[in-house]
């Protein structure tokens, strides 16, 4: 046994100083889910899953949550290079970006279907082994394919990112509580270092589960408009 868990040691540290020399932030994306607490966890599956599941009943008030966000980011940039108060700034442009959200709903939501296919089709360059170098031709062919369909069918944009974004809450919250509570660290750490594959695989298929059964909640009611 104590052979097995040094060998699970050195395949995750052998996959973390390969994850240094590519593109895929591999290591920050660890550190953030191994950084969670139980609460923490608890809630990103909760939060994940109304996403995931009712996204579309909500939509809205998640692109405005991601345009805040956006502004949050933007006004920490505009800060460093001007030198002012990061929480007045930063705030500034979290009310402006969240302000602009809602007369750009539409477009807000083409952002966010061409992000979601940029990000599938990224994760399935990674899986399929192909060189990490060029993940951005892959992600390219998303972000386009992802932005055309959202232009055409709108419903299917509105799918597309819920469901992405409540399976990737649902897949954090869920490895930080199986990393940290369930003895199982050493095995999940050598997954997500050494098999490219796993982290795509766990986000697509809560996230195919999601879309299908917001489709047919879609179906099933007649008070939801886009």
């Amino acid at each position: 046994m104590n052979c097995l868990i040094i060998l699970a040691q050195a395949a995750g540290t052998a996959g973390r100083e390969a994850a240094d020399e590519g593109l895929v932030p591999i290591n920050l994306i660890w550190n953030h889910i191994t950084s969670l607490g139980l609460v923490e966890a608890l809630t990103f599956i909760a939060f994940g899953t109304v996403c995931l599941f009712y996204g579309w009943r909500v939509f809205k008030i998640l692109v405005t949550i991601c345009f805040a966000l956006l502004g949050l980011f933007v006004g920490v940039l505009v800060n460093k290079y001007v030198g002012g108060e990061v929480i007045w700034l930063g705030l500034m442009f979290v009310v402006l970006f969240a302000a602009l959200s809602i007369p750009l709903m539409k477009y807000g939501v083409t952002l966010l279907g061409a992000a979601a296919g940029g990000i599938l089709t990224g994760g399935g360059w990674l899986a399929a082994g192909l060189p990490e170098q060029y993940i951005w031709a892959g992600a390219l062919v998303g972000i386009i394919a992802g932005a055309m369909i959202s232009f055409i069918v709108f419903k299917i944009a509105v799918m597309l990112f819920t469901s992405l974004g409540g399976s990737s809450l649902m897949v954090v919250g869920i490895l930080a509580i199986v990393y940290q509570y369930m003895g199982a660290a050493e095995k999940v750490e050598a997954l997500v270092f050494e098999q490219k594959w796993f982290l795509p695989l766990m986000l697509v298929v809560p996230m195919a589960a999601g879309i299908i059964l917001q489709n047919k909640f879609i179906k099933g009611t007649q008070d939801w408009t886009v």
